[in-house]
């Protein structure tokens, strides 16, 4: 602080520049580390190394699968249409990704020191900002390689195109979610952003079931659009840039802060194996975003029924929770066209998934013992009024996608619904991970296998359903 303090009075105007600012802060650090130049560009060698040899075999490994007798042969128009409605809906989960993240994010001790003094915003932020510009840039259009790779693609110059597509699509929702972060309060046109491929990857995803199910498939393409693709995101990355660094200075602490708590969770809970520290900030995060809601009075009955009618409410003030159930069910009905030999693995998977959508209440009594307590009554009884619902939900997401599945012994379906709703009840009561488990020395290193174990807990018995319904089906 006495040499930042001397900084700040050397300065004609009494306040630093932030260039100065981070000359003084990066030689502050230098004097606690001892990584050299070469070791950084070193670990980002080794980095980009694994990404690149790990990606092109899943990428290989993908291929070879869809084109096995295992997975079935479906029309090419099915899974391009299917492709496409796949990146749309990844677009907007990773719009909502960037919202919640910020993306531009500072440290607390940033936020304390640096973004609350008197020094330029603008100044400060760019380099963030184009750093984040040339990683978004450079991810998605690995990714557009990949998924061009992927549909067989093996032209050099035909996956130019497709990474450089990628490249501005990515450069330019990486600009724009930052002129959203720095929108004032009111303005719905992110949301409307982040809802717009979703709702075209919905509609796509029914017209291909439906002409499916009328027995036709949709004509595929003669040639994919990825000049076309490029040429529309270079526009939109001149403009998303040049907006960007125009409402830089609106940027506030108080979203810079936001996505810094988002980052330090989710990677303690990637770290801890214990993605219920993510999944706690995610809920208290939405439930404050209800903010108000009308009150009502429960229906007279004993104290069960007013706790179920009180889980059964919950969902009504959680829409999406039921919202990602039903479009779960387009999704197994679209595995099903395109890979018909998965089916039934696919619909075990998706149930989980459903079911879990549907466990909130569940959650929320099993982590709260103090809860438990003052709801009175023993733990069994609690979980199992709390179990109802997703129980339910899971009878009806099965009996709704039945027609996607070949017939098998009439005790496996039944057998398969009860066991996803057991599944999703021990991930919703897994208790608190403990880290004194035994390890085990392996080869490969350390293997915590206690940990392992409770982190597994509900999709363990998944794995194992999925087994039987592929051997049994």
């Amino acid at each position: 602080m006495t040499a930042l303090t001397a900084t700040i009075a050397d300065t004609p105007t009494g306040v630093p520049t932030a260039r100065q600012l981070r000359t003084h802060l990066r030689k502050a650090r230098s004097r606690h580390h001892d990584h050299s130049l070469g070791d950084v560009l070193g670990d980002a060698y080794v980095i980009v190394l694994f990404v690149g040899m790990y990606g092109w075999f899943a990428v290989s490994a993908s291929r070879d699968l869809l084109d096995s007798p295992t997975v079935g042969q479906a029309e090419p128009g099915v899974r391009w249409w299917l492709a496409v409605a796949a990146l749309l809906a990844g677009a907007g989960l990773a719009w909502r990704g960037l919202r919640a993240l910020g993306p531009l994010l500072v440290t607390p001790a940033t936020q304390s020191w640096a973004t609350s003094a008197p020094v330029d915003r603008r100044a400060w932020l760019a380099p963030r900002f184009v750093l984040l510009l040339i990683g978004a840039a450079a991810s998605t259009a690995a990714l557009g390689v990949a998924v061009a790779a992927l549909g067989g693609v093996s032209d050099p110059g035909a996956l130019g195109w497709a990474a450089a597509a990628g490249a501005g699509w990515g450069a330019a929702a990486l600009a724009l979610s930052v002129v959203a972060q720095s929108s004032r309060a009111g303005r719905r046109w992110p949301t409307l952003v982040g809802a717009v491929p979703l709702v075209a990857a919905a509609v796509i995803t029914g017209a291909v079931v439906l002409v499916g199910g009328l027995g036709d498939a949709l004509p595929r393409p003669t040639t994919t659009p990825t000049i076309a693709l490029f040429a529309v995101a270079v526009p939109l990355v001149g403009l998303g840039t040049v907006l960007a660094v125009r409402a830089l200075p609106r940027v506030d602490r108080a979203t810079l802060t936001t996505g810094a708590q988002f980052a330090n969770a989710a990677s303690t809970a990637m770290i801890l194996l214990d993605p219920s520290l993510l999944a706690g900030l995610v809920e208290s995060r939405r439930w404050r975003r209800v903010g108000k809601v009308r009150s009502s009075r429960f229906r007279p009955g004993p104290g069960w029924w007013a706790l179920l009618q009180a889980d059964v409410r919950r969902l009504r003030r959680h829409p999406s929770a039921v919202l990602i159930w039903a479009a779960l069910i387009g999704v197994q009905y679209a595995a099903a066209l395109a890979m018909p030999g998965l089916a039934g693995a696919a619909q075990v998977v998706f149930a989980y998934l459903a079911v879990d959508r549907l466990t909130g209440g569940l959650r929320s009594i099993s982590r709260s013992p103090g809860l438990r307590r003052a709801l009175g009554g023993s733990d069994n009884l609690l979980r199992g009024i709390h179990v109802v619902v997703p129980a339910v939900g899971a009878a009806l997401w099965w009996l709704l996608t039945v027609p996607t599945v070949g017939p098998g012994p009439a005790w496996l379906a039944p057998t398969l619904a009860l066991g996803v709703v057991a599944a999703a009840f021990r991930a919703g009561t897994r208790p608190p991970i403990d880290y004194g488990g035994a390890t085990v020395n392996t080869p490969f290193g350390m293997v915590p296998v206690d940990l392992l174990r409770q982190g597994s807990r509900g999709p363990a018995l998944l794995a194992v359903l999925v087994l039987v319904q592929l051997f049994l089906g």
